[in-house]
């Protein structure tokens, strides 16, 4: 092995060498490492995104809801919430109820989504972790508080401790609209999450909302954070069939999972179209092999008549060609793990030194550019390309072995 080691590199760098042949094994190296450099930082930024959603905006909105169809609410509620908190799959669960109105400040106005909540259910929420501690007891202390999304605050042009009215819909018996219900709420603090959630969420206190929106039950159903949110369309289904009464049942896959879906999209798309470019620069060395074969023929020639097997003469190119897929492979996984690791540095920098931002907080759910290495995902890389390059080996080293050296002498 060693000797079949030793004439493999001899081959390798023989100063000799065509040029051409030389160019094209250096392509083959160069593309395996651009591949694998490419993969695991385009793989990097998915993980990155998926772990911000998971962190920041599946942390805040609610994994699933039941509520009810009745119009009263959710009876039994307070009973239904005992029972599923035993669930060993739910982390957090509490009434809610929704409102849809028209916000107004002096004369600008704001469509918005308000969910009603009650603060004696609400440790554990993970709203209260990004919203500020004095302005949440602030809102818990006024029956008549709400807190706004940030992008409502901008729109509105309000500030913290002024007044908003908020105009809600009315319907009659005969389903006819009816003149809207009038609330003055004071802003007792802001919600900012990122995205477009922050231009029209907003929370009020669930008393306020089942006086306004006549749910005599006292909740218009529960909503629920889950420990892994990626079980909630299941959990939910599970919940929901052991609720007698008819309700509906949603989960974040419904209403936010367009995010999620196009994460796992561009995963998907990301790992067929650079596995191909590994493959097409695994060509590259079938390329080169096979002209180092045909260049090299009287140097087999020789090997064979001094007594060299077709076996030995095999190992001689598939270890030149491995040496290509090696060198490709070690050189994009060091530069992908380098650049991966930090390209949230990296992308801060070209964007002061550009003036460019490459995500926009008003449009997406972050305003920066987020890595997270997988080393799962770096070994499948490095070995997806070191056995493509050893495969690419297999058809140029039988070839060498056929040589007729009889023939070429």
């Amino acid at each position: 092995m060693f000797l079949s080691f030793q004439l493999a590199w001899r081959f390798r760098s023989d100063k000799r060498k065509n040029g051409f042949i030389s160019f094209i094994s250096a392509s083959s190296t160069m593309g395996i490492a651009l591949g694998c450099f490419v993969l695991i930082l385009l793989l990097s930024v998915m993980n990155g995104f998926e772990g911000e959603l998971k962190s920041r905006l599946l942390s805040v909105i609610p994994h699933a809801e039941i509520w009810s169809f009745q119009s009263e609410g959710m009876q039994n509620w307070r009973s239904i919430l005992s029972e599923t908190k035993q669930d060993e799959r739910v982390r957090h669960v509490e009434p809610y109820a929704k409102a849809t109105g028209m916000l107004q400040k002096g004369k600008a106005m704001k469509a918005v989504e308000l969910t009603a909540l009650d603060p004696e259910f609400s440790a554990g929420n993970s709203l209260l972790s990004i919203i500020n501690q004095e302005q949440w007891l602030s809102f818990v202390e006024q029956p008549n508080a709400i807190l706004l999304g940030a992008g409502v605050m901008e729109k509105l042009n309000v500030q913290i401790g002024q007044s908003v009215q908020l105009l809600v819909p009315q319907l009659s018996n005969d389903l006819s609209l009816k003149a809207p219900k009038t609330l003055w709420l004071k802003v007792s603090g802001e919600i900012k999450i990122g995205g477009e959630l922050d231009n029209h969420i907003g929370v009020f206190h669930l008393s306020k909302a089942t006086e306004t929106l006549g749910i005599r039950t006292g909740a218009q159903g529960l909503r629920f954070q889950f420990h892994d949110p990626f079980v909630a369309k299941k959990a939910i289904r599970d919940i929901g069939y052991q609720i007698k009464q008819p309700s509906y049942l949603s989960n974040w896959t419904l209403t936010q999972g367009n995010l999620y879906q196009d994460i796992q999209l561009v995963r998907a798309v990301v790992y067929l179209a650079l596995i191909l470019v590994i493959t097409v620069a695994c060509f590259n060395i079938v390329s080169t092999l096979v002209m180092a074969v045909n260049e090299k023929q009287a140097e087999i020639a020789m090997l064979k008549t001094m007594g060299t097997q077709d076996s030995q003469i095999i190992r001689i190119f598939m270890i030149q060609g491995v040496i290509n897929g090696v060198s490709g492979t070690f050189l994009g996984v060091i530069m992908g793990v380098i650049v991966a690791s930090n390209l949230s540095e990296i992308a801060t920098f070209f964007e002061q030194i550009s003036g460019i931002r490459f995500l926009s907080g008003d449009i997406y759910f972050i305003n920066f550019l987020p890595s997270e290495l997988n080393w799962h995902e770096v070994a499948i890389t490095a070995v997806i390309a070191l056995v493509l390059s050893f495969v690419a080996t297999i058809y140029p080293a039988r070839k060498a072995a056929r040589v007729n050296p009889a023939q070429i002498l």
